[in-house]
């Protein structure tokens, strides 16, 4: 009944099975592939030009007028990152993520590098959103603001709709007390590599590939420069009104809320833009539960994980990798207590490392194979790759205090994890091999029922043991004569013939006498195998499992990594 309950609660949560041949119906078309794979990108807009303004904000509101050019220079970068990514998708129709076109153009190290920020950033993708899309709910509601990181737990658990986002027309403009702090290069790059969050999921197009409606190829590199074309429009509106507007960061108001509360006041229109503001932000993090565990299956399949991760479950997705993303996400919003401003140091790092690796791989493979066209092509992805590499250096540089050496040090570390892993895989395997096998010696066999009494479970194994052999023995350990003169009284009836071995236990211990009888009997030789079979009664109730059978626990615990010796449960159910 226990196993029929937990059944029922997991359809509840994850739906009825599709079967494996439903999945090439699950492909997308243009414009509902654009609605997915492009929330994630256009919900950057919603906090990259507020990110901007935070720190132009230090040297007072003569700086602000900065985040003009500021917003072109990122407005381009998009374009070039666009342009770049599109060489990518038409050269991997099969999906060309960061760690797949790395891994076979820059060779394995470079991947693992890839593919350990990708992980990274669709872990903090999750967060940002969530927490920024709260944000938008909070400033619409103050009251919420202390309650920022059990709501964003709570979004991370329910998820959300997508929605689009319009452009807001002027408003009059308002005027702010100077600043203290001086205008200089250092201040200016930290705003360029705040606001360059604005990129963050233009890669995904590229990595989800395969999801689209055949042709495949031809529909990703459409959709993606749809995206491109919307993402510059909306952040350089954004960035562009803010600046009209005179407007700056708040610790409990968005930007986009003060554009929509400027234009609409406090009335319907300005609570619709901030639900609409929040949808897409918490869409957004959709990209991430497909694209997580999408990698963590290339991963996966090539032994840099644990297999499990390249698992499809009932409903045709990752489903380990997907509990792994979700528990990563809440754990980091409930310890930066949901603040967007926090995160984001910690974001854009691993964003553009990716970017760098994914187009620098693109140039190596337009020398290697130098198909038709493959010059254009190759200063394109060259162009790509510098520009994208600089801007790495100055995030990495710039926000390194600030949080980014998280990351920095976070990157190389899942590498070493990635190559313990592999190389744990490739062990494994050499020891498994039948390759120059030869068959070893015939086995001998020693049965041991594991006793403590004798009940019916107890006479279950014991007919167990006899069909495993007929010289099968009843073990017992002795810590109360008492006790063993009343088993040995029923023995004789109950017993079934088998012998019953006593070891006595003077300092009361199970484990020490019977792990030298077990010494005793595998003396005989490398191929002599002891069974132990271990008689467990199962109750009736699941929340009864704690109260029997711990000693068969600590048993099978200690007899666990013995070589030559086989642990055998026979359960007897108990009825209600």
């Amino acid at each position: 009944m226990g196993s029929v309950r937990l059944h029922r609660l997991k359809r509840l949560f994850v739906g009825t099975p599709l079967p494996t041949a439903q999945s090439r119906h699950e492909r997308l078309g243009k414009a509902i592939a654009l609605a997915v794979f492009a929330s994630d990108a256009l919900s950057s807009v919603a906090y990259a030009t507020e990110e901007i303004l935070l720190v132009l904000v230090q040297a007072g509101t003569v700086a602000l007028s900065y985040s003009i050019p500021i917003s072109v220079a990122i407005a381009v970068l998009i374009a070039i990152v666009v342009s770049s990514y599109r060489q990518t998708i038409r050269a991997y129709p099969q999906g060309g993520g960061a760690y797949i076109v790395s891994k076979d153009n820059l060779g394995v190290p470079a991947g693992l590098i890839a593919g350990a920020a990708l992980l990274i950033d669709y872990v903090l993708t999750v967060a940002v959103s969530v927490a920024a899309g709260v944000a938008a709910l909070t400033s619409a509601v103050p009251t919420l603001f202390p309650y920022r990181p059990g709501l964003c737990v709570v979004v991370i658990l329910y998820g959300g709709l997508g929605a689009t986002f319009d452009l807001i027309p002027e408003a009059p403009y308002q005027r702010h007390p100077p600043g203290l702090e001086g205008i200089g290069l250092l201040l200016l790059l930290r705003a360029f590599s705040s606001g360059c969050t604005a990129l963050t999921g233009v890669e995904a197009v590229s990595d989800g590939v395969p999801a689209f409606k055949p042709p495949e190829a031809h529909n990703a590199r459409l959709v993606l420069t749809w995206l491109g074309v919307i993402l510059i429009v909306l952040f350089l509106g954004i960035t562009f009104l803010a600046y009209d507007f005179g407007l700056t960061p708040r610790a409990e108001e968005t930007v986009i809320s003060q554009l929509a509360r400027h234009v609409f006041g406090g009335g319907l229109l300005y609570y619709e833009i901030q639900v609409v503001t929040m949808l897409i932000l918490l869409l957004a993090a959709n990209t991430s539960f497909a694209d997580f565990p999408r990698l963590s299956f290339f991963l996966a399949r090539d032994r840099f994980i644990p297999r499990q991760f390249a698992t499809q479950g009932d409903r045709l997705v990752f489903s380990n990798g997907i509990l792994i993303l979700s528990g990563l996400a809440a754990a980091l919003l409930v310890i930066f207590r949901g603040d967007t401003h926090k995160l984001i140091p910690l974001y854009a790092v691993g964003v553009f490392l990716s970017f760098t690796l994914s187009q620098a791989s693109m140039v190596r493979r337009w020398l290697r194979i130098k198909e038709e066209g493959w010059r254009w092509r190759w200063w394109l992805n060259a162009v790509g790759a510098l520009v994208t590499g600089l801007v790495m250096i100055t995030i990495a540089a710039t926000k390194f205090t600030h949080g980014a050496w998280i990351v920095v040090i976070l990157i190389p570390t899942l590498v070493v994890v990635f190559v313990t892993v592999h190389r744990h895989y490739d062990e494994v395997a050499v020891q498994l091999s039948l390759d120059g096998f030869a068959p070893p010696p015939p086995m001998t066999n020693t049965v041991l029922v594991l006793v403590g009494d004798i009940h019916r479970g107890v006479v279950k194994a014991i007919q167990y043991a006899q069909s495993l052999s007929p010289n099968a023995k009843a073990v017992f350990v002795e810590t109360d004569p008492e006790r063993t003169r009343r088993l040995e009284e029923k023995w004789g009836k109950y017993g079934m013939g088998i012998p019953l071995i006593v070891l006595s236990s003077p300092y009361r211990s199970l484990l020490g006498p019977l792990t030298e009888y077990i010494d005793h009997l595998q003396a005989q030789g490398e191929n002599h195998v002891v069974t132990i079979v271990l008689p467990e009664f199962i109750p009736a109730r699941w929340w009864q499992l704690g109260l029997h059978n711990q000693t068969a626990f600590l048993i099978k615990g200690a007899m666990l990594f013995r070589k030559n010796v086989i642990v055998t449960d026979v359960p007897y159910h108990l009825r209600h």
